[in-house]
């Protein structure tokens, strides 16, 4: 049995990160009406991910017989007043996601639960990636950002993103 600690902060995560894919899809919804819809992919292939994120911890419950308790998904209440901005509240918000995961991992190793900081492993590395990708993104931003043509190239380049599946061993 798990900790009901440990079960409230998974469940909560699992709201978290759909929250996370409902706000991906404005930023692709944003992307997509100014016309950038390389943008507009990656933040899709983001909204994917964060939903696939949400059903590995909620598997992850069901397989220690815990019930998962869906809560609301807040709407995004955003305004973008440049086009960096979607890309400058993604990185805030997986910081933000890396601290929850991190508190997730802390309250496992108190209680001494190994398995769900296995589990969270890989979390905790796909956290980091996300952190970059999003670095790195906003870095291409602010070098090209500014011409139009080379806008064009990045959009497009972004618009070849392609979607992968997670590959985690519950």
């Amino acid at each position: 049995m798990l900790d009901k600690k440990i079960v409230s902060l998974l469940t909560k995560q699992v709201n978290n990160e759909f929250f996370s894919a409902y706000l991906y899809l404005d930023f692709s919804n944003y992307y997509e009406h100014k016309g950038l819809k390389g943008f507009a992919n990656w933040f899709r292939i983001q909204a994917k991910e964060e939903l696939d994120h949400a059903m590995l911890m909620y598997q992850y419950l069901h397989n220690n017989n815990e019930l998962v308790e869906l809560d609301t998904i807040a709407r995004p209440n955003k305004t973008y007043e440049k086009l960096e901005s979607p890309l400058q509240m993604a990185l805030a918000h997986e910081c933000g996601v890396t601290t929850s995961i991190n508190e997730i991992y802390r309250a496992a190793e108190e209680v001494k639960d190994y398995r769900t900081m296995q589990f969270l492993d890989w979390f905790v590395k796909e956290q980091g990636e996300e952190e970059a990708n999003t670095h790195e993104l906003i870095s291409k931003m602010e070098l090209f950002g500014g011409d139009s043509r080379a806008l064009y190239l990045l959009d497009s380049d972004l618009g070849s993103r392609t979607y992968t599946a997670p590959e985690v061993n519950l």
